[in-house]
C-alpha cells in the first residue's frame, strides 16, 4: 500500500504541474499536403461531450471543413467510443483519461490527438441520502457501481487508495450510468462513482449525497483520440480539427447560457443542472497536442492499473502520441 501511495503522489504532482498552463495553444499549421483527400469525417461523441454537442448544433465543423461530409455517431461512454474507433466506424472520438489506457493495453490501434483539462470536480462518489456510510473506510465490503474502463474507474481507484482499501475490499458492480442511476434509486448499490452531468443531476435531485468528489483529487484530463492511419493520411485536417475545437471553446465561454441550453437539449436534463455543469468548467479549456508532461501523468495511471492487474498488458503511452508532424 505504501508503494501505491507513492504512485498516487507522483500522479498528483504531475497533474498539478500541468494545471498551471492555461494559455491558448499556438495555431497549428501544416506544410505538407494530405496523402488522401478527406471526403467524410466521422465524429464519435457522448451526450455530455460539451464541445462536440455545441459544434454539432452550430455546424462548426461543417464550416471549418467545407465540402466534407460531417457525420456524428453517439455512444454512451468512452469504452464504446474507442471500440468504434478501433473498428474504423469513426475517425475521431472523445473520452476521459481512463478508457484509452484500457484500449491501448488491449492492443487497439489508437493515438492521442489532443487533450484538455477536465472540470474542477467533474466526478463524485454518491450515496443514497440515508446511507449509514460516513467515511471512506466505511466503503469496505460495499457494492459500488461504476462504468468499467471509464474515467470513473480511475476516480474510484484514487478513492480506494485514499481509504487504504484495495479492489478486493469492495464489490465493484459494472454498470452504465443509466443502469447505475436506477440501481442506486432502488438501493441495490451502496455507492456510485460517476462523472458529470450525471453527478450534478443527482445532486440537484436531492435523493443522494456526495461522500467525496474530485476536488480532493489530482486534476484529470479529457482526450481526443484518432487512429494512426487517419492521422497519417490527414495531418493537415487533424491540425484544423484541434483549431476548430478551440473556436468552439471560445464560443461556449462567450455564450454560457446558450451552451447550457444546448447541453440540456442533448442530455434531456434541466437547464439548472447544465448551468451547474458549466460552472465547473475550467475557462478556457483549450485543446492542445499531448505534451511530455501530460503523457507522463497518464503513464503513471497506466502503470498503476497494470500493478493492480486492472489492465492485461503494460503499455508505453508515449508510443501512441501524435506529434502533429507524423
Amino acid at each position: 500500500m505504501k508503494k501505491l501511495f507513492v504512485l498516487s503522489t507522483i500522479v498528483t504532482l504531475s497533474f498539478s504541474l500541468i494545471a498551471c498552463s492555461k494559455e491558448k495553444p499556438t495555431d497549428l499549421k501544416g506544410q505538407d499536403e494530405p496523402n488522401e483527400k478527406l471526403t467524410t469525417l466521422n465524429i464519435g461523441y457522448q451526450k455530455a461531450a460539451l464541445k462536440f454537442i455545441v459544434a454539432k448544433q452550430n455546424k462548426t465543423f461543417e464550416q471549418a471543413f467545407p465540402g466534407v461530409k460531417i457525420q456524428w455517431k453517439e455512444f454512451p461512454a468512452g469504452p464504446q467510443t474507442l471500440e468504434a474507433l478501433n473498428v474504423g466506424a469513426i475517425d475521431v472520438g472523445y473520452t476521459g483519461d481512463t478508457p484509452v489506457i484500457f484500449a491501448l493495453s488491449a492492443g487497439k490501434p489508437i493515438q492521442y490527438l489532443a487533450y484538455e483539462n477536465g472540470s474542477k470536480n467533474a466526478h463524485s462518489l454518491l450515496l443514497p441520502k440515508d446511507s449509514t456510510i460516513q467515511s471512506l473506510k466505511d466503503l469496505k465490503g460495499k457494492r459500488i457501481g461504476v462504468t468499467q474502463g471509464s474515467s470513473a474507474h480511475y476516480f474510484l481507484s484514487q478513492i480506494l487508495d485514499q481509504a487504504q482499501l484495495s479492489w478486493s475490499d469492495i464489490q465493484p458492480v459494472w454498470l452504465t450510468p443509466a443502469d447505475a442511476r436506477a440501481a442506486i434509486d432502488k438501493k441495490s448499490l451502496d455507492a456510485w462513482a460517476i462523472w458529470d452531468p450525471y453527478a450534478s443531476a443527482a445532486s440537484l435531485k436531492g435523493d443522494t449525497r456526495v461522500l467525496i468528489d474530485s476536488k480532493a483529487l489530482p486534476l484529470a484530463y479529457s482526450f481526443y483520440l484518432s487512429s494512426p492511419k487517419f492521422l497519417k493520411q490527414h495531418r493537415v485536417e487533424a491540425q484544423r480539427f484541434v483549431q476548430t475545437l478551440n473556436q468552439v471553446d471560445d464560443w461556449i465561454n462567450q455564450h454560457p447560457d446558450q451552451a447550457a441550453k444546448i447541453l440540456a437539449q442533448s442530455t434531456s436534463l434541466d437547464e439548472n443542472i447544465t448551468k451547474l455543469v458549466l460552472e465547473k468548467r475550467n475557462i478556457p479549456a483549450y485543446a492542445k497536442l499531448v505534451d511530455t508532461d501530460t503523457v507522463n501523468a497518464q503513464q503513471k495511471i497506466a502503470d498503476l492499473f497494470y500493478q493492480l492487474k486492472l489492465i492485461p498488458n503494460a503499455v508505453s503511452l508515449k508510443d501512441h502520441v501524435w506529434t502533429g508532424q507524423d
